[in-house]
């Protein structure tokens, strides 16, 4: 049986792999920003999509705050 696996790309650069497994897609972060989503499984490959902006978009407004703060 072929596997279905495919490099995940976010921001114009590859953060992980995906492979098809019973139940959608686990993914596997080659990046550190997105480690927190390793081993997962995403029931579409357009749900890994959409973690990924939700976990870059609480990513830098994390690092945001204290430059602001820092302005001061």
């Amino acid at each position: 049986m072929q596997s279905q696996r495919f490099a995940v790309e976010f921001d114009r650069r590859t953060v992980g792999i995906a492979v098809r497994v019973p139940g959608g897609f686990v993914f596997f972060s080659s990046a550190p920003e997105f480690d927190g989503m390793d081993g997962r499984i995403f029931p579409r490959a357009r749900s890994i999509e959409r973690q990924l902006k939700r976990t870059a978009r609480a990513r830098s407004l994390r690092t945001a705050v204290p430059q602001a703060v820092a302005a001061l």
